[in-house]
């Protein structure tokens, strides 16, 4: 049989690939990558052994980007444009499903995207290429909507004198380009150290988290994974911040009934069969050698648990820590 031919060098290093093939191993069957990107994952799930991998991504750049090499892998890999929170309505009986929830270095390396305040362009972060962008936030928003999006999305503790900032500034003109904007938040900040972030980074994420409905996804996904694993099935998550993190925690120690009796006094409550069985309870981070590789993966996290026989259910939103702005709806 002939070998399959190698992606060309992809512009993504996949985060915590080697630790999570190690924690899902063996690899086998049919699984989804949630969050195809560049294909990092995929590849590694096929190289592993997958008989074949569901490759989900909102952005149609994905798909374009993959065309000159992901043929060669014939129905290896089936590429489906669309949110992974719908990924049981793409897939059934999953052997296991990857996500990561990093932004791809092809979206933040494009300034016609723009997601990064490091570079010159129109002030967009769509990654469906459609709907409202954050331009229609910053210019149509009323001031305390962006605030709080600033605030819960971003925990960016200088919200209000931002949002104040960019309301009066969209008097004299819209708010059409990223740097604009990193001027204006850079404006209310004070100037940062070395080593320190960037002053718009918190506003930049915050806004893209609001244009993409990233926590909303996140949680939605989560219980579509649940319904789509069959027993056995594997689910793994990578995060790169705290409420990401926080929200995938509290999601699978709830599912795998582990979340204990708030008074030890009251009476035992019928607890339901657990949805997941946790591998491990710590999460796992990027070892010596990745962090070298790849400095990007230093924030990252990763989570995984097996699905168990038990009938999917739900779980409340505000159960998992998920930051929510009232009023709020693109």
């Amino acid at each position: 049989m002939a070998a399959v031919p190698k992606a060309p060098s992809a512009p993504h290093t996949p985060v915590l690939l080697r630790p999570l093939l190690a924690a899902v191993a063996p690899v086998e069957g049919r699984w989804l990558d949630g969050t195809f990107g560049a294909g990092g994952y995929t590849l590694g799930l096929l190289d592993a052994g997958a008989a074949q991998v569901i490759a989900v991504d909102r952005d149609p750049l994905a798909f374009e980007m993959a065309a000159p090499w992901a043929g060669a892998y014939g129905d290896k890999i089936l590429m489906q444009q669309g949110v992974f929170s719908k990924m049981d309505t793409y897939a059934q009986d999953l052997d296991g499903i990857v996500l990561d929830l990093g932004v791809s270095s092809m979206q933040l390396d494009l300034s016609e995207r723009g997601f990064s305040f490091m570079r010159d362009g129109p002030l967009d972060m769509r990654m469906s290429q459609d709907g409202p962008s954050a331009a229609d936030i910053v210019n149509e928003a009323e001031e305390e909507t962006i605030a709080n999006i600033l605030f819960q999305f971003g925990e960016e503790r200088a919200s209000r004198r931002i949002a104040k900032t960019i309301v009066r500034a969209r008097e004299e003109a819209p708010i059409t380009t990223t740097l604009v904007l990193a001027r204006l938040v850079e404006s209310c900040l004070p100037r940062s150290k070395p080593g320190q972030s960037h002053p718009a980074t918190r506003s930049f994420q915050a806004l893209r988290i609001a244009v993409n409905n990233e926590y909303g996804e996140l949680f939605e996904g989560l219980m579509a994974a649940e319904r789509a694993l069959k027993p056995g099935g594997q689910l793994a998550v990578v995060t790169f911040h705290s409420v990401e993190d926080r929200m995938v925690k509290r999601f699978l120690t709830a599912r795998a009934g582990a979340g204990g009796n708030a008074n030890r006094f009251a009476p035992e409550a019928d607890v339901a069969p657990p949805q997941f069985k946790i591998i491990k309870r710590k999460a796992i981070g990027p070892d010596a050698q990745e962090l070298d590789e790849n400095p990007r993966s230093r924030s990252a996290k990763l989570r995984v648990a097996t699905r168990t026989d038990a009938p999917a259910g739900t779980v409340d939103a505000s159960s998992l820590g998920m930051p929510m702005v009232k009023g709020f709806m693109l």
